[in-house]
């Protein structure tokens, strides 16, 4: 399995499993389809490598998938992570020496402008020396919550959490809520994949098969994520192992939940392909599956870096080292297979947009791909894969709704 921590400190564009979609939401930017014909904004942070600065690069996608730079693209902002909420696009600081949350104006056109910046390592350690290090960014559906992911940031700068901030709506600034799984072993590594109601939110922690576990979290009327306790059961194995632990998992629409399984004899892995199971949550937000390994199709992907719903929640795609593979997602039912291998490149980091447009990079081959993929049919938009050089990192606005 991806060794998370170091993929991070190595700079690589590992992104984890997420809520169904972006923000939707297009009451800030609907004059911008009358006025261009675009349908998504798409930003790629990218750099020259060798710890030099990240740029963004913004393109314009039409509705057959074919992209256009935007004016003023790249933009000379040094960032990592992303996530959008339809007026602002948060980058985590690609710098190891500023601990910040930098807020960008979505403009007109999709070009970028600075607005401000939060430093949300203050918050951690109170009274002693500022620590932890953000790993990735997720907007709730409303997009007005935001939840980091942040490496060694608890009290005693040793542990995992997610942090809970609420969005200023007048320059994007951000004001802290607090923290949850303060202390939790092996601690979160992914930010929380959302249900669609907003009530709750998970993530998979799977550290060697040895300490692996599927942590729940409630959203509470302020916008705060705290710990759900919440029960969920494992698919049932195949013979020869012990179990399915979680490695990856992303929601639809409908509060079901598609998870990349991994066959395990805890305390370590076992042999064997991955599988994909459906979870449903019940209004407690507790988690059942009644897969089998039988019932599960398998993955492709054996070394995981990505998994995303499409906004319909009829489909799921999984990305990693082998590429990318994109199953039919059915609700509580059985995950079925779709497509095989799309690309053989590896594949780090994905987003859909409302247009059944599949926009992916590989950081190793400097390309990005997009994708047409709908229940029937799936198709390589006309130029794609575009050449990006150092692509790390990728987040797609999208204009219109599903």
């Amino acid at each position: 399995m991806c060794n998370f921590r170091l993929i991070v400190c190595l700079g690589a564009a590992l992104s984890t499993a997420t809520a169904f979609a972006q923000v939707n939401s297009q009451s800030n930017l609907g004059s911008q389809i009358a006025q261009s014909g675009a349908i998504a904004y798409v930003y790629i942070a990218a750099g020259p490598g060798g710890g030099n600065p990240n740029k963004v690069y913004a393109y314009s996608a039409n509705t057959n998938g074919t992209l256009t730079a935007i004016s003023g693209s790249p933009f000379a902002f040094n960032i990592g992570y992303m996530a959008v909420n339809g007026k602002y696009l948060m980058g985590i600081a690609n710098d190891p020496n500023t601990p910040d949350i930098n807020a960008f104006k979505i403009g007109t056109n999709g070009a970028l402008t600075y607005s401000t910046s939060t430093d949300y390592a203050k918050y951690n350690n109170p009274g002693g020396t500022e620590c932890g290090a953000a790993g990735s960014v997720r907007f709730d559906h409303t997009g007005a919550d935001l939840y980091v992911q942040e490496f060694d940031g608890t009290p005693a700068c040793a542990n995992d959490l997610i942090a809970s901030f609420k969005v200023n709506t007048s320059n994007g600034s951000l004001t802290y809520l607090g923290d949850a799984v303060d202390g939790a072993f092996p601690g979160v590594y992914n930010p929380p994949a959302i249900t669609a109601n907003n009530e709750y939110g998970y993530s998979a922690a799977n550290s060697a098969c040895m300490y692996y576990a599927i942590y729940g979290f409630q959203q509470e009327s302020n916008g705060l994520f705290n710990n759900l306790n919440e029960t969920y059961n494992q698919p049932t194995p195949s013979p020869g192992i012990r179990a399915y632990v979680a490695d990856f998992l992303a929601t639809d629409p409908s509060n079901h939940l598609a998870v990349l399984e991994q066959p395990a004899n805890p305390p370590g892995c076992a042999s064997g392909a991955f599988k994909v199971a459906s979870y449903t949550v019940d209004g407690s937000g507790n988690l059942t599956t009644s897969d089998t390994y039988k019932t599960m199709p398998t993955s492709s992907v054996q070394s995981a870096y990505d998994m995303k719903m499409s906004p319909s929640g009829e489909l799921v795609a999984i990305a990693g080292q082998e590429g990318l593979q994109v199953f039919h997602f059915n609700g509580g039912s059985s995950v079925s297979h779709y497509t095989k291998l799309l690309t053989s490149d590896p594949i780090v980091q994905m987003f859909w947009d409302n247009n059944n447009h599949l926009y992916a990079i590989s950081h190793s081959a400097g390309k990005l791909f997009v994708f047409t993929i709908t229940p029937t049919a799936h198709t390589q938009a006309a130029g794609s894969p575009y050449s990006l050089g150092d692509a790390q990192y990728i987040i797609v606005q999208p204009l219109t709704k599903q």
